[in-house]
């Protein structure tokens, strides 16, 4: 336990003597857990810094990278580690580094990534007004539309009604509120929605099965933290039973979902990244505030479609 203080303590020492010693800015990048999809983000906020001058290898920037792996005591502990080191500014990804980098820090400005917008994650203040430090790129829930309502479109089980299924997290706030978004979006449109709760990803394996033991023409993988981590496993599941993957997540496409549209993860973190460069030049985070994504795209997987005889709209991209 000593050991272990005196190591923490003397990283600290090491990172804040730094700090005091080089003009070279600091970055704290928080990620909740490992994903090859959520890495996409990761991977284009650096590559924006990088465009920009901040660069690892040229030492123009000292990154400090931590994951949680999934842990929300370690992630804030991560958080205060950087608030300790006294970093220039945190990158998060996705929502819960977001919330907790900003239920644990008030000044030190957070560029998220892969987060929805503040009043989604119930972040805002009493005035409904965004964390003062909150920056970088958010999503709402009217993407869900398209992708939710692409299903009937495509998928046409003869003369029964549609039955959808899914599965969502009910600790979060995210996945709680496109359950409710996707519920009237169901009711609307008349398509039966099956769904059932998990609270981590040891769940999703059991839970899956139930939920495809009830029938469904189709699973729907909506926004969150547990699916992303877990999706081989529900791939795994939905491919033994024949029952295509729709998802509102352009990254879950290459993994295995039959077609999505949402988010390019990589202009995700690459947007923010741009305002985190932004701030790097100029010091002062004056004109900069939360911005909604801006690339958004259709994509489908042509080996999935091939297996189910699935034709998609021209729209569509074939991702490779």
């Amino acid at each position: 336990m000593k050991k272990g203080f005196f190591i923490f303590s003397l990283s600290v020492f090491m990172v804040c003597c730094a700090r005091k010693d080089s003009t070279v800015p600091v970055l704290g990048f928080a990620d909740a857990f490992q994903d090859v999809t959520i890495e996409q983000a990761k991977n284009g906020f650096l590559d924006a810094l990088k465009e920009q001058g901040f660069d690892e290898e040229k030492g123009t920037l000292k990154l400090l990278y931590r994951n949680a792996q999934g842990n929300i005591p370690t992630l804030t502990q991560i958080i205060n580690y950087f608030v300790a080191s006294k970093v220039t500014l945190i990158a998060s990804c996705p929502t819960l580094s977001t919330i907790t980098a900003v239920q644990n820090n008030k000044d030190i400005p957070i560029f998220m990534m892969v987060s929805p917008i503040p009043s989604l994650m119930k972040v805002n203040d009493a005035q409904d007004q965004a964390p003062r430090n909150l920056f970088g790129v958010g999503e709402n829930l009217d993407y869900i539309d398209t992708s939710f309502l692409l299903i009937p479109t495509v998928i046409k089980p003869g003369s029964e009604p549609l039955t959808v299924g899914m599965i969502y997290n009910q600790a979060e706030p995210q996945s709680v509120d496109a359950l409710e978004h996707i519920k009237k979006l169901a009711a609307d449109h008349k398509v039966n929605l099956i769904y059932q709760s998990i609270h981590s990803s040891a769940d999703v394996q059991l839970v899956s099965a139930s939920l495809l033991s009830k029938n469904i023409d189709v699973f729907f993988a909506n926004p969150d933290n547990i699916v992303f981590e877990s999706f081989e496993t529900i791939v795994e599941a939905c491919n033994q039973k024949n029952i295509p993957i729709f998802t509102s997540e352009a990254g879950l496409v290459q993994r295995g979902a039959l077609a999505a549209y949402g988010a390019d993860l990589h202009q995700w973190g690459y947007q923010s990244g741009l305002q985190a460069a932004q701030y790097l030049k100029t010091k002062s985070t004056e004109g900069l505030h939360w911005e909604m994504v801006k690339v958004r795209k259709n994509v489908y997987n042509p080996a999935v479609a091939a297996k189910y005889g699935i034709e998609l709209p021209s729209n569509f991209q074939a991702l490779q």
